[in-house]
């Protein structure tokens, strides 16, 4: 009763109560509207996360929000909603329903949905967490299996044409995404990845929840892998497309599947996605919470990430003095730690942002070239990944001046022969042997050139495929792919087009014994066949084409060969 009541006169702010929100779906039945009254429905009550040094967000960690994930939010808070929207409203009331979904916004322009042969099930339950996995069908094993033929073919038109035939099956949507990102159509493979995630979507159980941190996918699972991947895909396009926030959520949301083995690492993407975004806040709880049990300052981008974080809180002037002299404190000492413990970051980001140093740092052999050369390979990946990843953020002149001052201290403790220098440098001896593989992943993925050009031989001499890069050395295989009959490879074409007419005919009269039974018909289909090819070679042989007539142009081509 109150919310029609007042609806005419707040129609403008139906977001910001819930009875407004109510009021107004029921009655425009605005599916925008539907999704965010499902949002105050599923979190009453909860603030919003503070921009504060102090920890004040009483949620989860990794907890999703819905709304975060659309990137149209994002861009209206940049642009407005008349800017993003533009002339889409009048049409969506004359659309035919679609599906709500979170993850992606349904296009008009896509083909027909309809079940693919993709479920999810519940696994088991252990200590409040839900292990889910996805399964495969036998009618979507078998569009798999013509989809592995299509990528040993080489030739991406096969993939087109398997589309066409099943245009959400979600391994050929990802692999041709790759195909159209190469060939520099980014707009339709973003389309095809949001296809993907769509696909899988629609597949979902239940109980399976985005948002609540406690749903898990092992990644070893071949049936779980797609969707890992789509999700990292979609969220590299948001973040070049300039959706740094919802990137971000997306970056959660893989994490918050699998935070123990991390599949695709993107511990090494999540504090750039958070600086990028301005959400200090996250960045410094999640290395308060973590850094006891994940060592993330043995991280480079966590150890030179946290520290530009705090310095960012401590401009804010909104901030309680307070507040900003603790962020100011951290960032100073967490930076110094990072110098010491990586010093082969500092020449190369100074590069990157066209930076001179003094004499005296360039002089110094602490930060100078046997700095890089004498770290280990698997460090030397860490290292180039951040720099080339993030070097963009370091370019703002104040960042600059607060770096200096704290170069020339480490500079001093390192002349000074501190404790934490040489402790550092032992730890760098020791550590970082070698990368885990999923680094070697997500070097992959995120396509860094300075990154991918330090990957080890082992890694680049093998194949990598888009729909799977570098799967799991412990595979949990549900469905095997069938072996397929190996035939003479010297045979005629001829032979090949009799052989897909009939599959026991075999040219050089050798039968295939599928039963005993069968042999004698079997041979005596094959003497007629050969028989009749015999026939066809002679017939072939014996044809003469008749030559073109000639015209009267004495100026023309001459005789045909």
């Amino acid at each position: 009763q109150p919310a029609s009541s007042n609806k005419p006169r707040k129609k403008k702010k139906k977001r910001k109560t819930k009875k407004n929100s109510a009021g107004e779906t029921v009655e425009d039945n605005d599916l925008e509207d539907i999704d965010s009254l499902l949002e105050r429905i599923e979190d009453p009550g909860l603030a919003p996360q503070s921009q504060s040094g102090i920890i004040a967000d009483s949620r989860p960690l990794l907890y999703v929000e819905h709304r975060n994930l659309n990137p149209e939010n994002e861009l209206k808070r940049y642009f407005g909603a008349r800017a993003v929207l533009g002339d889409q409203r009048p049409r969506q009331r004359q659309r035919q329903y679609v599906r709500s979904m979170w993850l992606t916004a349904p296009k008009n322009t896509w083909p027909r949905y309809s079940k693919t042969g993709i479920t999810m099930q519940l696994l088991d339950t252990r200590r409040g967490v839900q292990h889910f996995t996805f399964e495969h069908h036998r009618e979507y094993q078998q569009v798999q299996f013509k989809f592995l033929d299509a990528v040993e073919s080489m030739d991406p038109n096969n993939i087109v044409l398997l589309l066409q035939m099943n245009p959400y099956h979600v391994d050929s949507l990802l692999q041709l995404s790759d195909v159209c990102r190469m060939q520099e159509d980014q707009e339709m493979a973003r389309d095809l990845i949001e296809r993907a995630l769509y696909s899988l979507e629609c597949a979902f159980h239940p109980v399976f929840s985005l948002t609540s941190g406690t749903c898990r996918l092992d990644y070893r699972r071949p049936e779980n892998r797609a969707f890992f991947l789509a999700l990292f895909k979609h969220l590299m396009f948001l973040e070049k497309r300039g959706c740094p926030r919802t990137a971000l959520e997306f970056c959660k949301l893989i994490l918050s599947l699998d935070p123990e083995n991390d599949p695709l690492c993107v511990l090494l993407l999540i504090d750039f996605l958070s600086l990028r975004a301005r959400e200090y806040t996250f960045l410094t709880r999640l290395f308060q919470e973590w850094e006891s049990h994940r060592n993330l300052s043995q991280l480079p981008n966590f150890a030179f990430s946290v520290p530009l974080a705090y310095f960012f809180l401590s401009q804010q002037e909104e901030l309680p003095e307070l507040e900003r002299s603790q962020a100011r404190e951290r960032a100073a000492q967490l930076i110094q730690l990072a110098l010491i413990m990586f010093p082969s970051v500092l020449m190369p980001l100074l590069d990157h942002c066209s930076v001179q140093p003094d004499t005296r740092v360039t002089s110094h052999p602490f930060f100078g070239l046997n700095a890089q050369i004498s770290q280990s390979p698997a460090l030397n990946q860490l290292t180039s990944l951040y720099v080339g990843r993030t070097h963009t953020l370091w370019k703002d002149p104040a960042v600059m001046a607060w770096l200096e001052p704290h170069v020339h201290e480490v500079l001093r403790m390192v002349d000074a022969q501190d404790a934490l220098v040489q402790e550092a440098e032992h730890k760098r001896k020791i550590r970082y042997q070698s990368a885990p593989r999923n680094i070697y992943r997500h070097i992959i993925l995120s396509e860094m050139k300075e990154a991918t050009a330090a990957l080890p031989l082992e890694v680049t001499s093998q194949p990598v495929m888009g729909f799977d890069p570098l799967p799991p050395l412990d595979s949990i295989v549900s469905y095997t792919r069938p072996e397929r009959t190996s035939h003479p490879s010297n045979e005629s074409t001829l032979s090949l087009f009799f052989r897909s007419l009939l599959p026991n005919f075999n040219l050089q009269g050798d039968i295939r014994h599928d039963g005993d039974d069968e042999a004698g018909a079997a041979q005596d289909l094959n003497q007629g066949v050969n028989r009749l090819m015999a026939a066809m070679r002679d017939m072939l042989a014996n044809i003469q084409f008749q030559e073109p007539p000639r015209d009267d142009n004495p100026e023309g081509d001459g005789d045909w060969d």
